[in-house]
């Protein structure tokens, strides 16, 4: 399974694979955190706005937040190549630019 998924995102060392799963999970939990501030900055509360608005609007913000930290912390590992081409397939993908 390994070796699949080194094979399908073009890696070639178990070492460049740890970094990658590494690098997801700092972002993913940093992207998720840094939304909650910025939406109450924007002055959308938790407990002031419906949490039927409040959640996608959040999952919303956190796209963008997520494109932008993915390449950046991916360049603090050393891994800017593998992270811009993600971020662009990514975006293609949901037809966003």
């Amino acid at each position: 399974m390994i070796e699949k998924i080194k094979n399908k995102w073009g890696i070639t060392s178990s070492l460049q694979l740890i970094t990658i799963i590494i690098v997801f999970a700092i972002t993913g939990s940093l992207s998720a955190w840094i939304s909650e501030p910025f939406l109450d900055l924007i002055g959308l509360e938790k407990g002031s706005i419906s949490e039927l608005i409040y959640w996608p609007v959040r999952i919303i913000i956190i796209f963008p937040i997520y494109q932008i930290l993915i390449v950046l912390v991916g360049t603090l590992f050393g891994q800017y190549t593998f992270f811009w081409n993600f971020a662009k397939k990514m975006t293609k993908r949901l037809s966003i630019f």
